[in-house]
């Protein structure tokens, strides 16, 4: 298998998407993805599903999984930094759920999922630890669970409040794609809030950054919060997404050539309060948006 920038090639472009996982649509108000894409189909050109082996996939994901339209994989279970957790009997689940999705890729916050055993349901997600050390290890994991499952494997930079470690997360995330010779899912919001918690400006690291290697990029509202007297923002895939977020997008558009999809997470909001959203979305992809999918 070549390297990844002959790789990425091969990858579909699927456009502007939206994320759920099993159960979303259980909230109040919750966006239909399948009335998304009827009503807007460019904004609904692909469905990121979350997925937990042990949970398997929900209606809304089967529903959208049946009648053939793209999909991603992105995983909510497996810490790719701990050989232990690529075992058989998940990896035996994955490649059963993505005979299902048939997705373009997997993907997935690159931290903690679990502390201990796997548990259904635990959900922990704790950033990775910025070491160069950790990169390496969660390299061997991207790698592994790419060659197992045929398909590749971008890791996330995840949300936190709180990091250990001695590398900036752009600097963290350069060698890990490196390590793993993968592309990566670069989360906009996420960043953004890393950056404010530490006192940077929200560009600070970008230079040395390989835009060149971003195949999918997040958005998200994010509020503020006090917690204690601890001020942070926390990432609740609302509608107010941050004015740091949009404008990391816009340094960052020009350098992302193999950019392949933008996901909008907005998946516990009605359709009628993410509409305005997805429209300034697509005024500030210009050109980069595909047409009407068929």
């Amino acid at each position: 298998m070549g390297d990844f920038l002959e790789r990425v090639r091969a990858l579909p472009k699927l456009g502007i998407g939206v994320s759920t996982e099993y159960g979303a649509r259980d909230a109040p108000g919750a966006l239909d993805p399948v009335a998304l894409r009827t009503a807007h189909p460019r904004w609904g050109s692909f469905l990121e599903v979350g997925v937990e082996v042990a949970k398997g996939l929900d209606a809304d994901a089967l529903a959208w999984a049946g009648r053939g339209w793209p999909t991603t994989y992105h995983f909510l279970d497996v810490n790719l930094d701990d050989p232990a957790d690529l075992d058989p009997r998940w990896l035996d689940g994955v490649r059963a759920l993505v005979d299902v999705l048939h997705p373009a890729w997997l993907c997935g916050d690159a931290g903690l999922w679990h502390f201990g055993g796997r548990e259904r349901g635990h959900m922990l997600l704790l950033p990775p630890i910025l070491t160069d050390a950790s990169a390496r290890a969660m390299g061997e994991g991207i790698r592994a669970l790419r060659a197992a499952t045929g398909r590749e494997v971008l890791p996330e930079n995840p949300p936190g409040v709180a990091f250990v470690g001695d590398l900036h997360l752009l600097d963290f995330f350069a060698r890990l794609a490196e390590a793993a010779d993968t592309g990566l899912l670069l989360d906009l919001s996420h960043l953004a809030i890393y950056q404010h918690l530490h006192g940077h400006d929200p560009l600070d690291g970008l230079d040395g950054f390989p835009a060149e290697r971003v195949v999918e990029v997040h958005l998200a509202g994010g509020v503020e919060r006090e917690v204690g007297g601890f001020r942070f923002i926390e990432d609740e895939h609302g509608t107010a997404v941050r004015p740091e977020a949009w404008r990391i997008l816009e340094a960052l558009l020009p350098r992302m050539p193999n950019l392949k999809a933008v996901v909008l997470e907005c998946e516990r909001n009605p359709l009628a309060e993410v509409a305005p959203l997805f429209a300034d979305l697509e005024r500030r992809l210009g050109g980069w948006a595909p047409g009407v999918p068929g």
